[in-house]
């Protein structure tokens, strides 16, 4: 009551989000979505294989999407923090459902033509058609350091320029630097070639190394046939 003895109702209060409909009654702001889960290596589920999906539908490559998170998956994740200048941690953290959601993919150099590219800045590896990024692939390339090899030092190093896979072994090649899978040789002794060791940043002697799942793949749907251009940079 007021002070006159008048009954009073109070007002309900409302949030400044609210707002009312055609019919008089204030409608509450929908509430935000939960955040993106983050997980990595090891987890399985539906949102694994929506991660997959969009990683997919991206070009980032990892095989078929099954809703399992293996090796594949997490170098596809780094490939996508790479293009999108992102911390690496191979899971799928709240920045990389970003990157997602914002459709980010690599811009390549050529314009025409099918190449492979190599961009030794982000050590990401691109399969360009016309200048449409159809595959992308995370690769670790020349780590800057000293090694020996014969008695002498050498760096370890990518050469950059416009070369062409002009040699190709389906198998296993070893020499005194360690073992090349498949390789697919660019120039002198540097090749294209699958790894069980492929981390977010660069260790190679100077070969690109890419996952041994994705050689594979590489080789049985002639991704990267003899005479393809590779242009490193």
């Amino acid at each position: 009551r007021d002070v006159t003895g008048v009954q009073t109702c109070a007002l309900p209060i409302f949030s400044m989000a609210a707002t009312p409909d055609s019919g008089g009654y204030w409608l509450l702001p929908t509430p935000p979505p939960p955040p993106p889960p983050t997980f990595g290596l090891g987890a399985t589920g539906a949102a694994v294989l929506l991660l997959q999906q969009q990683l997919t539908n991206l070009g980032y490559w990892l095989g078929t999407p099954n809703g399992q998170f293996g090796d594949s998956t997490q170098q596809a994740v780094w490939a996508l923090q790479k293009a999108a200048g992102i911390p690496r941690t191979g899971v799928s953290d709240p920045a990389t459902w970003a990157a997602l959601a914002a459709g980010v993919k690599p811009h390549p150099q050529s314009t025409s033509g099918y190449v492979v590219e190599i961009n030794l800045a982000n050590d990401l590896l691109m399969v360009v058609d016309n200048g449409n990024v159809l595959y992308t692939l995370n690769t670790s390339t020349g780590g800057g350091y000293t090694y020996y090899e014969d008695g002498a030092s050498n760096v370890a190093i990518t050469p950059t320029g416009h070369f062409s896979i002009y040699r190709q072994v389906n198998g296993l090649v070893v020499d005194s630097l360690g073992a090349l899978w498949m390789p697919k040789f660019f120039t002198a002794g540097y090749a294209i070639h699958g790894d069980s060791d492929v981390p977010p940043y660069p260790v190679s002697h100077g070969c690109a190394r890419i996952s041994n799942e994705a050689i594979d793949w590489v080789w049985a749907n002639n991704i990267i046939p003899l005479g393809t251009s590779v242009w490193v940079y």
